[in-house]
């Protein structure tokens, strides 16, 4: 997640949610194989819902 404060995170056992999620597809070739996969990308932490609520503002990085 992108722009997070170092301090905030999600626990283990949380519910994590991406309401509007942006997939992006990666494809590497490197030593002669091939890693593909999708990754999801975040503006920051408050696009997520964590146990159903948004997180905090303090979660998100200050500029």
């Amino acid at each position: 997640v992108y722009n997070a404060a170092p301090d905030w995170g999600v626990g283990v056992g949380e519910g994590v949610a991406v309401p509007e999620p942006r997939l992006c597809s990666h494809e590497h070739r490197h030593g002669g194989q091939t890693y593909s996969f999708t990754g999801i990308r975040l503006p920051s932490p408050l696009a997520l819902l964590v146990n159903g609520r948004r997180p905090p503002s303090s979660a998100h990085c200050p500029p």
